[in-house]
């Protein structure tokens, strides 16, 4: 049984155990993008589009220069994202202000908010707490079953409020102490009889991370992405609320069927568990009494999520256009809310004598300002489309490919692309590609653009083939419990079953919820 899982982690973490074909890959797949992206570049350029605007012909080549990048990660993501924006302004295709202004929409600030507020959590240990507590669940009855199913759900609830990424981060070190401690029972044979198991549940921490990130606006940045560009190029809001009444049955439908998935593939001969209770409360034991940072944190939270859902709850019985609702959208928007609970962090001591408090601002500048500049970037790209009628023209070509026109066949387009676009480069560049031109096509073809542009942003949550596919794939790839093939496998009919989920889940959620 492991003394410190956190410290066997980050030794299997930094051990990368990746084959030499796979180590090649990575290598010349960013010495062939930091050439291809130029030469793709000037070639687009140079060739003649006579059915684009100059404008949209110069920003052409800036998307195929952007997504190269994005897809090779020759260079860093993000710094692809400030590249595009720069370059859309040395050449003329939009002003300084307009560019730019993106950088600072309000939904960023709705990002920096929560990705501090999940610093926080992180720091004070209460997300290790929380685990923890599910998993001293008298419910769980050292039974393997209930252990996967645990381990799902903890990895699901915490990745509604922080990324999917530091969710799998903190989640796998707990599990990996778990599953070492499985084989400490054994004195024979334990590694063959828990390591389909073992594969199991290292792909339910990561899947499940994944997956619950959906249910949340500040789940995961593609939902941020979809709501900004629905709000930016639709002109419909999507408050807090309205989004978790249809997102979260879909992440609830998925996680059940993660589960039962996991299950049929990773079977185990083993039912039950002697001792693992106790090995789980002993580590919830070492955490010791709760710390005023980790109840100062809490309520930070609580304040968040509270002033998150309550107008959309209060709007179902006083309406969405009365006062009370007037004064939540003008005075307690989701930005400002996010802003305020990371604000409470700075101003709840932990040690008024001493001057300390929850958090630091050194603390508070660790989180992932890669994103939020991603993010920033795509919007900019993606109002660009629009404006210079780019994405219309896109759309129209990729509807005489596919042949529909229809609102779900559109849909079913969207969702397709969002997850396939996600197998190769980040969720969060995925949507950035897919939403804005789903949106030009619906309106293109007359119909809806919302279901399209939710199919294309809940899609690019979906990729879990490939360690590159996303960060917490290759966290739990990392600790060589994980074979690629059966990753691939696994990824494969987990991808087939969300295409299914969102779409029936969109087919039939969109038209009570108005989001058509």
């Amino acid at each position: 049984m492991p003394e410190n899982p956190n410290e066997l982690a980050k030794e299997i973490i930094v051990e990368e155990k990746i084959t030499s074909a796979e180590e090649k890959f990575e290598f010349w797949r960013g010495r062939v993008g930091i050439f291809l992206g130029p030469a793709l570049f000037i070639l687009v350029l140079l060739l003649p589009f006579p059915a684009l605007s100059s404008s949209a012909h110069r920003l052409l080549a800036v998307l195929a220069l952007v997504i190269t990048f994005w897809i090779t990660e020759a260079i860093p993501i993000p710094a692809s994202a400030l590249l595009g924006a720069l370059l859309c302004v040395v050449l003329g295709i939009g002003k300084d202000k307009e560019v730019l202004a993106h950088f600072a929409d309000p939904i960023v600030f709705l990002f920096i908010g929560s990705f501090i507020l999940a610093e926080g959590m992180k720091i004070h240990r209460l997300d290790k707490r929380i685990s923890y507590k599910i998993l001293s669940s008298s419910w769980i009855k050292d039974k393997t079953s209930r252990l996967l199913l645990a381990i799902g759900f903890i990895s699901a609830v915490i990745s509604m409020w922080i990324s999917n990424t530091a969710t799998a981060a903190m989640v796998f070190p707990i599990v990996l102490g778990i599953l070492r401690s499985l084989e400490d029972l054994e004195t024979t044979g334990s590694e063959k009889v828990f390591s389909k198991y073992n594969t199991g549940a290292m792909l339910t921490v990561a899947y499940a991370a994944s997956i619950g990130g959906i249910a949340t606006p500040v789940g995961t940045p593609p939902n941020l992405i979809g709501i900004g560009m629905i709000q930016n190029l639709i002109g419909y809001k999507i408050t807090f609320f309205k989004w978790m009444l249809f997102a979260l049955p879909i992440t609830l439908v998925s996680f059940l069927a993660l589960y039962f998935l996991i299950r049929r593939l990773h079977p185990t001969k083993r039912k039950t568990l002697p001792d693992l209770s106790q090995y789980i409360i002993e580590r919830k034991r070492s955490l010791g009494p709760w710390s005023p940072g980790e109840k100062n944190t809490l309520i930070a939270f609580l304040v968040a999520v509270s002033l998150w859902v309550l107008p959309g709850f209060l709007a179902i019985f006083i309406g969405s256009e009365s006062k009370e609702m007037n004064f939540f959208s003008t005075h307690l928007p989701e930005g400002i809310v996010a802003l305020i609970a990371a604000s409470l962090l700075f101003i709840l001591p932990v040690d008024f004598k001493k001057r300390k408090f929850t958090l630091t601002w050194k603390e508070a500048v660790r989180i992932d300002w890669g994103t939020i500049l991603l993010f920033g970037g795509g919007l900019t790209l993606g109002s660009l489309m629009f404006s210079t009628g780019l994405a219309e023209a896109i759309g129209n070509d990729l509807m005489s490919v596919f042949g529909t026109s229809s609102q779900w066949g559109i849909t079913a387009i969207a969702i397709g692309l969002g997850i396939i676009m996600s197998e190769t480069t980040s969720n969060t560049a995925s949507a950035n590609m897919v939403i804005p031109i789903m949106i030009a096509i619906s309106k293109s073809s007359g119909v809806s653009p919302l279901p399209p542009a939710l199919g294309a942003c809940l899609g690019a949550s979906f990729g879990f083939m490939l360690p590159v596919s996303t960060p917490p794939n290759a966290i739990v790839y990392s600790s060589g419990m994980v074979p690629i093939t059966r990753m691939i496998r696994a990824g494969v009919f987990f991808d087939i079953l969300g295409f299914l989920i969102i779409l029936l889940s969109l087919r039939v959620l969109c038209p009570i919820l108005g989001l058509m």
